[in-house]
């Protein structure tokens, strides 16, 4: 397993250099002078062009690669157009809000996925069933941002149960991870449904059944952690999704995370800001995937990680 990881990690450079390019070449491709914006609309042409000579914003975009290429290499993501401020120290600042309501949003979204989903399976074609799918298809067709401006119409405004943005203690997570987290949990839901209704019509279920094993016990031993594998899978890509995927939600509810951040450098041309967002959010695909594989012979031992796969 350790080579198979190693192996897997050596084969992320190449590929994220071919990010980087993309990125570079998608973020020069956003129209607007960022050296305008900054210098004002009152600003003289001489202004304007100080400020790209100090950002290398006159050099060819082959020259401004390289350089930012060079600078990559030695740990260094540049500085920003806008602030001034060093991108690495921008990025760690946000990172931490992200993580933790992105991990708030996907704990929920488990244990209700996964009940659901179950629930789900179990009370097939009953009541419980059609109650269950009907939650997940609503929650994966309501978009994130008309959900997350009904909570706060309902709870924050109506009811004043809960504040309309901004992060603090336990009360300011409730409402944007619900609305982060009910997408994925809706996911779950389903993946967990389908995925265990097929265990349940594995020959090994019905002889456990017919050893006098009580239901909990078949469910809970033997059909849920197959069920879990393929599930297992999902749920780490939703996640790599959550937690680079949440710009609507901390937009909405001014969570001072990564995805706000990159709307702002959006929004003022931040050239070096974005590049290192969109490297740093696929880098986390990337290792979540790897996680997710190791994961994989966790579940299931029969599961093997040889030196040439």
């Amino acid at each position: 397993m350790l080579k198979y990881s190693v192996k897997r990690i050596l084969g992320m450079i190449p590929l994220l250099f071919v990010i980087s390019l993309i990125a570079f070449m998608f973020v020069h491709l956003i129209p607007g002078d960022p050296a305008r914006l900054i210098a004002g609309t009152d600003a003289t042409i001489e202004e304007i062009e100080n400020i790209r000579e100090k950002y290398g914003l006159n050099q060819p975009l082959y020259q401004q690669y390289f350089d930012y290429m060079a600078n990559l290499f030695q740990g260094d993501l540049g500085q920003s157009i806008v602030t001034g401020r060093p991108v690495l120290d921008m990025l760690v600042e946000r990172f931490g809000p992200t993580l933790s309501l992105t991990l708030a949003s996907m704990a929920w979204a488990l244990i209700f996925g996964l009940l659901i989903g179950v629930i789900s399976a179990v009370k097939r074609n009953k009541w419980p069933d059609h109650l269950s799918m009907f939650l997940a298809v609503s929650g994966v067709s309501i978009p994130s941002f008309w959900l997350g401006l009904m909570m706060i119409q309902l709870f924050s405004v109506q009811l004043g149960w809960f504040p309309t943005g901004g992060i603090g203690g336990f009360e300011t997570y409730i409402l944007p991870s619900f609305t982060l987290g009910a997408g994925v949990a809706a996911i779950i839901a389903r993946f967990t449904r389908s995925s265990l209704m097929d265990v349940l019509k594995e020959d090994y279920i019905r002889t456990g059944r017919s050893k006098g094993l009580t239901e909990f016990k078949v469910i809970n031993r033997h059909a849920v952690r197959n069920a879990l594998i393929p599930v297992v899978t999902m749920s780490g890509l939703q996640f790599g999704f959550l937690l680079s995927g949440s710009i609507i939600t901390e937009t909405i509810f001014s969570w001072p995370g990564l995805g706000r951040l990159l709307i702002n450098s959006i929004t003022a041309r931040d050239y070096p800001v974005i590049q290192s967002e969109i490297l740093l959010f696929s880098l986390e695909f990337l290792l979540i995937n790897l996680l997710v594989d190791l994961l994989y012979g966790f579940l299931n031992p029969k599961i093997r990680y040889e030196e040439g796969s």
